[in-house]
């Protein structure tokens, strides 16, 4: 099963077991909320801890979690600093609009120029801004960053894993 990165663990909130996480998702609301269940992947370790969430809250910057059978500082305190992840079972198609895509269905995908001439790979994704970039890795060559506009990123074949993009002049310099 594959999982996921929304957020992560990155201290503890108070003495009744709560966490402090850093959203790293688009659908906080979604993805954190009361009943649902999450991964905590803690730093050098292998496993993945199941959590369920039963506590919820916004304070600061930083979404708040509780979790079932974890009432007290000391049941938590181990789970800093970890990864929190979610199944791909939780992913859902209704979350996306036309032409948005998750950031796992991008990454590793050929990258070719309208004529269908290769230029790289996507080997990252940034959101920098107003828009995601999008990191070419390329052969021989530094890497190539583009915006994830209609103008430069014209169609994006996941059935085919190729995007096809028209670079402007003066990107690629």
């Amino acid at each position: 099963m594959n999982y996921y990165n929304v957020g992560k663990i990155v201290n503890t909130q108070g003495l009744k077991g709560e966490v402090r996480v850093v959203s790293i998702t688009d659908f906080p609301e979604k993805r954190f909320k009361i009943g649902h269940t999450v991964f905590a992947k803690p730093l050098n370790k292998h496993d993945l801890i199941t959590l369920t969430i039963d506590g919820v809250r916004k304070h600061k910057g930083f979404i708040l979690l509780h979790f079932k059978d974890h009432p007290s500082i000391n049941d938590v305190e181990y789970l800093k600093p970890s990864e929190l992840m979610i199944d791909e079972g939780s992913l859902s198609s209704d979350d996306l609009k036309p032409g948005e895509y998750y950031y796992h269905q991008i990454i590793g995908l050929q990258v070719v120029d309208p004529q269908g001439n290769p230029i790289g790979k996507v080997k990252e994704i940034l959101s920098p801004g107003a828009n995601d970039v999008w990191v070419v890795e390329r052969v021989d060559q530094k890497d190539l960053l583009l915006p994830k506009i209609d103008s430069v990123v014209t169609n994006v074949d996941l059935d085919h894993g190729r995007i096809t993009v028209d670079v402007p002049e003066g990107l690629d310099e």
